[in-house]
């Protein structure tokens, strides 16, 4: 069932890429190239150095550090022991860290040198000891974590690998409670890569070049980094994503395809440097993470002369549900853009009401998907898991709906919609909407207290530089696009949004000073 045959565990990708091209260029990072076939002896050595350090099958291994070639060695580490990788968010407090360390357990964390500081404080919370071993990215051979592992034996330890072992452990951003470490098996993470082979759209192959710029803790790199390396495609790796370094790594080592979050894009497009930058050598970017405003992706299309595909996801879908394919990138259609696509191969979606009845086209409801890569469960939380996962469909907390031609459409987190006057208004339709005026540059709606409506649409906004809108400006813009009850009664001007540790605009932390003193729940 599996696109190539030798492939069928995480492990495996190494391995073959090892046969297959091993004096190709795997990573890229820092002036410092390895090939698939240092690649290979590399994380055998680490993966070894872990068994000889009492990490055994199962066993959790904790990466808080940054991106580094060092960050997939240790993937394919924890694979070749079967062990479970976990990335770390390394923008979380010490005392948000602290939780997860006491909730993973980790037999070995990997421990950049520049988050230390956070990583002992996060460990003076806890009664746990939890050996560490110290990383220097970049450094190669005076890496520490290099050193540690360079005199263990070079063999493969080739660990039995069942299709139900957990591989991953990914942590949720937490923009709902407390987060929750989201488990992958192999079977998971080999269907995803299935799904993804299928689907005709992608056209990557080993003689791609991906720019993995996305933070390492994100689902977003890991898994369009993982797709890359299963075609055998290069990884080229920025240190974070700063867009002084990402538009310089795109002028020298020419990538092919990339994977960014709209907040990034937008990033890049107002850089003073994006003028100089030559965009030539990108034929495919991949956006995901968080809804894209038309305006912003209509900039990105007219700026950068290559592909662009969207697709719609969560963590614990392990990876893409739908594309909006390339073709379906029409500037002169501006409704589609709004799309988040159709299904890829193996994936089903229904919307239901209330009541859990299947809703028809053109009506919104809550999206519900089947699909082989879903995640294994929640880590020691399985009653949550049972209220997101049951008779074989995953509850997305998504409102959308599918048009006559099967297009689906992202109206809104169940929890964002704003209820006003017994009307249902979407932030994002709102949102959209504000985009398209010349001096917004990004804006976020929330749903606030109102005695006469029960609650009222706020538009919060960040303004292009040298503009200054008022108020009313921006109201009269809405209402001149928009029904009257789905306009802004009050507009805040912000520098920016706060964020959750995956770059999202964490519409909670928006409300919650409005609904202070108020019943409602603003998670």
């Amino acid at each position: 069932m599996w696109a190539f045959p030798e492939i069928r565990n995480v492990a495996d990708i190494v391995r073959y890429n090892a046969k297959q091209y091993p004096q190709q260029t795997a990573t890229q990072f820092m002036g410092y190239a390895l090939s698939w076939a240092e690649f290979d002896e590399k994380s055998s050595k680490m993966a070894n150095a872990m068994r000889s350090a009492g990490v055994n099958q199962g066993d959790r291994v904790l990466y808080y550090a940054g991106n580094a070639d060092d960050y997939f060695l240790t993937i394919y580490a924890c694979a070749k022991i079967n062990a479970v990788f976990i990335p770390m968010n390394w923008r979380l407090s010490s005392t948000e860290a602290a939780g997860i360390l006491n909730d993973a357990k980790p037999a070995l964390a990997i421990v950049q040198n520049s988050f230390k500081d956070l990583w002992d404080s996060a460990r003076s919370m806890i009664d746990l000891d939890i050996p560490s071993i110290d990383m220097i990215a970049g450094q190669r051979e005076q890496n520490p974590l290099w050193q540690w592992y360079d005199g263990a034996d070079s063999s493969d330890p080739n660990a039995y690998c069942g299709l139900d072992d957990t591989t991953w452990q990914i942590y949720t951003s937490g923009t709902t409670g407390i987060p929750k470490g989201v488990e992958f098996c192999q079977a998971g993470i080999m269907n995803m890569r299935l799904c993804e082979h299928l689907e005709p759209a992608y056209t990557w192959g080993a003689q791609d070049r991906f720019l993995f710029c996305v933070p390492s803790f994100h689902l977003l790199g890991l898994g369009l980094s993982m797709q890359a390396m299963y075609n055998g495609a290069t990884i080229v790796i920025a240190t974070q994503f700063d867009p002084t370094e990402v538009l310089q790594l795109i002028n020298e080592q020419k990538p092919s395809l990339a994977g960014v979050a709209p907040v990034m894009l937008q990033m890049l497009l107002d850089h003073p440097k994006t003028e100089n930058t030559d965009f030539s050598s990108l034929r495919e970017i991949m956006y995901a993470g968080s809804a894209i405003s038309v305006g912003l992706l209509k900039r990105a299309m007219e700026k950068i002369p290559c592909k662009f595909m969207q697709f719609y996801g969560s963590t614990e879908s392990g990876g893409a549900i739908t594309l909006l394919r390339p073709d379906d990138h029409d500037l002169n259609n501006e409704h589609r853009l709004t799309s988040c696509g159709k299904p890829l191969p193996l994936i089903e979606i229904k919307i239901i009401d209330t009541d859990g009845q299947t809703l028809p086209a053109n009506q919104p409801g809550e999206m519900l998907i089947k699909l082989p890569s879903i995640a294994k469960g929640y880590w020691q939380k399985g009653e949550a898991w049972q209220e997101v996962f049951n008779t074989g469909w995953y509850k997305s907390g998504d409102v959308g709906y599918f048009d006559d031609e099967g297009y689906f459409y992202i109206v809104d987190r169940a929890k964002d919609m704003i209820v006003t006057g017994g009307e249902n208004v979407y932030s994002t339709e709102v949102e959209n909407c504000l985009s398209l005026h010349p001096d917004v540059a990004a804006a976020a709606v929330i749903g606030v207290p109102s005695e006469k409506w029960g609650e009222e649409v706020k538009a919060m906004i960040i303004l292009r530089s040298g503009t200054k809108p008022s108020e009313a400006d921006i109201i009269d813009y809405c209402k001149a696009h928009l029904a009257r009850y789905k306009c802004p009664k009050s507009v805040a001007f912000v520098d920016d949004f706060p964020r959750t540790g995956a770059g999202k605009v964490s519409k909670k932390d928006l409300r919650a000073p409005y609904w202070e003193n108020h019943g409602r729940s603003i998670g």
